[in-house]
């Protein structure tokens, strides 16, 4: 439990002061982690789409709609009511790889701009944030499989039926899963902090 505190006291800026559990702490600081970059996601998509021209703004949206994301080989909730009926722990474990997911990709989302240079060290603290939670509601070591099992392949070249660059493919696909993604976790982290009152209505 020291081991939690003292990452508690690295990781509680701009966490309200108002006494809680270290449970609650963790969790209020791991769902304001993913909201930023949930946030950080949506605003980098959103500026991205506005830089292309309408005609392959169209194409591209219409091709992904077909495709996957990687993350997608990660079993998840497939609806709102089976994310409720999910437990809490199934819900760190689902978010922890998919935050995991995007250790390697997100290298490719850096560079640029400071907003960008801000993805992948976020995720860094929003994994570490998740992987104290399990520890602290129970030991995490049965629910994690062999790490190599996580490591995802790097995103590639799905839409080789579509004649615009290379890059702006990639681009805008990593864009697209990750604002997916970070909104995914965002739903699963703020369902479980939820079950911590009993007197709250969990509902999506």
């Amino acid at each position: 439990m020291d081991r939690v505190v003292l990452m508690l006291s690295v990781m509680s800026l701009g966490v309200s002061s108002q006494p809680i559990t270290d449970g609650q702490r963790l969790f209020s600081i791991a769902v304001s982690r993913v909201q930023h970059l949930h946030l950080l996601a949506q605003r980098l998509f959103s500026d991205f789409e506005s830089s292309l021209q309408t005609e392959e703004q169209g194409q591209l949206n219409k091709i992904f709609l077909q495709d996957f994301c990687n993350s997608d080989y990660i079993i998840s909730p497939i609806d709102k009511h089976e994310t409720q009926r999910s437990s809490v722990l199934k819900l760190l474990s689902i978010s922890y790889r998919l935050v995991e997911s995007w250790e390697f990709p997100s290298r490719s989302l850096s560079g640029g701009s400071a907003p960008r240079n801000q993805i992948s060290p976020k995720l860094s603290e929003l994994k570490t944030g998740i992987h104290l939670l399990i520890r602290a509601n129970e030991d995490g070591a049965e629910i994690f499989p062999d790490s190599s099992a996580l490591q995802l392949a790097p995103y590639g070249n799905y839409y080789q039926s579509l004649g615009t660059d290379e890059s702006l493919r990639r681009t805008y696909e990593l864009l697209a899963c990750f604002k997916k993604d970070m909104h995914k976790v965002e739903t699963y982290l703020t369902v479980a902090k939820c079950r911590l009152s009993p007197e709250a209505k969990c509902t999506l």
